[in-house]
């Protein structure tokens, strides 16, 4: 008998098409630090934005979505998490900015800039309307309507976030929603490591030249043991691939990750060339891969 497939997909940036979205985060994003945590002029901060956006861009290999002092996801990985790190970067660099936003998050989680643009950005994409991708209803429905899968969607987000935009597209069953996952979460001091078939036991994995995968991310990685806890097979769809990949291709769990009009070269060709990988040029392309696993 086949075994019971639970396909994990990624909400932002894979059901969803967060490059239509962006601007208007990062527009909300710079009128509230504007406005209520650093007290500057909105165009001052716009165009400081602009310029560190710019050039990260030209470097992109050299910027990251830093947590705990590990690299969570570089910068050039998917539009939203461009403009976080465009924000971490502008925050830390100027002291007067990195002081307010100290000031602003004195019990910080992880580190005030950090916290403060988890909180940005979580608070801000819950008040966009959805932008789904022309196939996610599809897609969905699909997954959901094949007794040998179950479709579960993927966020960092508290679920209600998600759930609330799934009802927009008036599934005829509910889907289910695997939230707060913290794929950000790094982690300096778990000992877990995993097995490389050429390089043996690793926490960081050199993909290339230029870029590491830290593997790091216990949250994220209990929560996929989690999933497949009641002897289903996993698959994990997303269009980034430090954040939700690195881990599952590391767990021997296929990872498909969709490419987008701001994937790096450089994640395709990790992806395209490991054993459990696989690249989608369209989310509508899913339940056919998902039949060749």
């Amino acid at each position: 008998m086949e075994s019971h497939l639970k396909a994990i997909i990624d909400f932002d940036g894979t059901l969803t098409a967060e490059e239509t979205q962006v601007a208007e985060l990062a527009a909300r994003s710079l009128d509230t630090l504007a406005n209520d945590i650093l007290r500057v002029p909105r165009q001052t901060l716009a165009s400081e934005y602009q310029a560190t956006q710019e050039r990260l861009l030209r470097e992109p290999y050299r910027y990251f979505w830093e947590v705990h002092g590990l690299v969570a996801s570089y910068c050039d990985e998917g539009a939203f998490i461009l403009n976080t790190t465009t924000l971490q970067t502008l925050l830390r660099e100027n002291r007067a900015y990195a002081e307010a936003i100290a000031a602003a998050y004195p019990q910080a989680e992880y580190d005030p800039v950090v916290d403060c643009t988890n909180q940005l950005f979580h608070s801000h994409t819950a008040e966009l309307a959805p932008r789904f991708r022309p196939a996610a209803r599809d897609v969905l429905a699909a997954l959901a309507g094949d007794p040998r899968r179950t479709p579960i969607v993927l966020t960092n987000s508290l679920g209600d976030k998600v759930r609330r935009h799934l009802n927009t597209l008036g599934l005829a069953e509910k889907v289910m929603v695997l939230g707060d996952t913290r794929q950000y979460e790094m982690a300096p001091e778990w000992r877990h490591r995993f097995q490389h078939p050429e390089l043996g036991e690793i926490q960081i994995w050199p993909v290339d030249e230029l870029h590491c995968v830290d593997l790091r991310r216990p949250a994220y990685y209990q929560a996929l043991v989690q999933a497949a806890s009641d002897g289903a097979h996993l698959a994990v769809v997303a269009d980034t691939l430090s954040l939700p990949g690195g881990v599952p291709l590391m767990m021997d769990i296929p990872f498909f990750l969709l490419r987008t009009s701001y994937t790096p070269g450089w994640c395709i060709n990790v992806v395209a060339t490991h054993p459990s990988g696989q690249v989608l040029d369209d989310l509508a392309d899913l339940p056919q891969a998902l039949d060749r696993l």
